[in-house]
């Protein structure tokens, strides 16, 4: 079955960067588009960035743009997420599902980010 383990959230300061991994199986991992959502406190989960299938295109929220970079692996089957210039607002939890229609109901169980001093 679809299983996505998500790792590598933390703490970090206002500024600085971290990378998240999502780790799948179960499926064709290289035919799907893939995305990372994120929920913080007392807000419904939003869509953060997706990268198509073969790596092309990417489009992020606007929210994100020019400091966050989606990536993927066919041969290892992950998707990352390499956050820069993090602020106090991008602190949430961090999921990765399929995109678009393909967006499964079940959700992993996330990666804490958490951003401050």
């Amino acid at each position: 079955q679809v299983q996505l383990v998500e790792s590598g959230g933390g703490l970090v300061q206002p500024g600085g960067s971290l990378r998240l991994s999502c780790a799948a199986s179960g499926f064709h991992f290289s035919l799907y588009p893939m995305a990372w959502f994120r929920q913080a406190p007392g807000n419904e989960r939003e869509w953060v960035a997706s990268i198509n299938s073969g790596g092309r295109p990417t489009t992020y929220a606007e929210s994100v743009k020019g400091r966050f970079t989606i990536s993927r692996d066919d041969v290892k089957k992950t998707v990352s997420l390499q956050m820069n210039s993090l602020k106090s607002e991008d602190t949430a939890v961090y999921y990765c599902n399929l995109a678009g229609r393909y967006k499964r109901d079940q959700w992993g169980q996330g990666t804490q980010v958490t951003v401050s001093s």
